[in-house]
């Protein structure tokens, strides 16, 4: 009953909630469908330069990009559609009525904080559930020129790792550890950066600071004969790490996934901070829809007779924009390492709240 107080009535609130929503998914629906739209026309020449490829791996490139456009955007539309939402109340009177009636602005703005917080949250189970096997399947599929590629199933594809002077190339890891397995083992074997031969295997496993493979094939560059060598150990002081954590794509990983990687990472003594901002930016990312409302209410206010409605309404996407633009800065200042990562992920968030509030205030005024 305490909360109600903090709302207008459940009819107006549910109508300025279905408004928002309707705005926002359009918008978002809108720009999907053109962005989409050009990005195939680049891109699907490149598909379709695969021999065998056609409508199938065509429709196959657009469900796993439009997520990734969707995802992009959400925060943007979800500015648009308050922007739109509010211009439109304050134009027919109706923030006007509320106002009257004795509700304040952040009474107002409350059914449209409550939806982002919804948006919000539906973001970040998007972002976390499809979007990132989306990246991750069609970042994959980008390396092999559009070619026939297995499911993902989460485990690490085409390792490279340097050691003993050699090169190691591993098809597929799978496990964590000193559990991880090796399979599709090739090893160009080097000396004074020459190279003298290729040991090939089918499998690996951790064997004190090594690796022992089994069914081993040797190539040697000087003879150029081929012989089997049996079970070896290769790589010596090669960690786990080097194979299951040769490359961490945050963009790729789910917020769990890339919290047990930093994890691990540490522990092995890497330099985290850059995954560290893009984990806290899993987070602060989808919550800047409840920010998007309370930039974009200085739309919603003052007298819509008075002529500069429209130039309230730039000012509120001007706000928002500008958040957008300091947030990315930010998050590229701390990959740099210029800004510890839980600055560069929620300063912009935390800042332009402040700024919306004081707007808010300064209108109410």
């Amino acid at each position: 009953m305490i909360l109600t107080g903090l709302f207008p009535s459940r009819t107006m609130s549910l109508y300025m909630a279905k408004m928002f929503l309707v705005r926002t998914f359009s918008i978002l629906g809108a720009l999907v469908l053109i962005l989409q739209s050009l990005d195939l026309l680049t891109e699907s020449g490149a598909v379709l330069a695969y021999a065998g490829n056609g409508d199938a791996e065509i429709w196959r490139y657009v469900g796993l990009r439009t997520p990734q456009i969707a995802a992009t955007f959400l925060p943007y539309s979800v500015l648009l559609g308050s922007i739109l939402t509010l211009f439109q109340l304050n134009q027919n009177s109706e923030v006007t009525a509320m106002k009257a009636s004795g509700l304040s602005a952040h009474q107002i703005l409350a059914p449209l904080l409550l939806t982002g917080i919804a948006v919000a949250a539906i973001s970040f189970a998007f972002n976390d559930r499809i979007v990132t096997r989306s990246t991750a399947t069609l970042e994959q599929w980008k390396k092999v020129s559009y070619a026939p590629l297995p499911i993902d199933r989460g485990d690490r594809s085409n390792v490279w790792v340097k050691g003993d002077n050699n090169l190691i190339q591993v098809q597929q890891v799978r496990g964590r550890g000193n559990a991880a397995q090796l399979y599709g083992i090739t090893v160009y074997e080097r000396q004074d950066r020459s190279l003298t031969g290729i040991l090939t295997a089918p499998h690996g496993v951790r064997d004190g600071n090594g690796w022992r493979v089994d069914n081993a094939e040797r190539f040697t560059v000087a003879t150029g004969q081929k012989a089997k060598v049996g079970s070896l150990v290769i790589g010596r002081n090669i960690r786990p790490d080097q194979f299951t954590l040769a490359h961490v794509d945050a963009d790729s990983m789910g917020f769990m996934p890339l919290y047990q990687a930093i994890a691990d990472l540490k522990v092995a003594g890497r330099q985290t901070d850059a995954l560290e901002g893009a984990l806290w930016h899993k987070l602060s990312g989808p919550l800047s829809a409840i920010l998007m409302p309370l930039l974009g209410a200085v739309a919603g206010f003052g007298l819509a007779r008075s002529g500069k409605l429209f130039v309230r309404a730039v000012i509120g996407m001007a706000l928002g924009f500008l958040y957008f633009v300091a947030d990315n800065f930010a998050l590229a200042m701390g990959n740099l390492g210029a800004y510890p990562p839980f600055l560069a992920a929620w300063a912009p968030f935390l800042l332009f709240l402040m700024i919306g509030e004081a707007v808010l205030l300064r209108t109410e005024e």
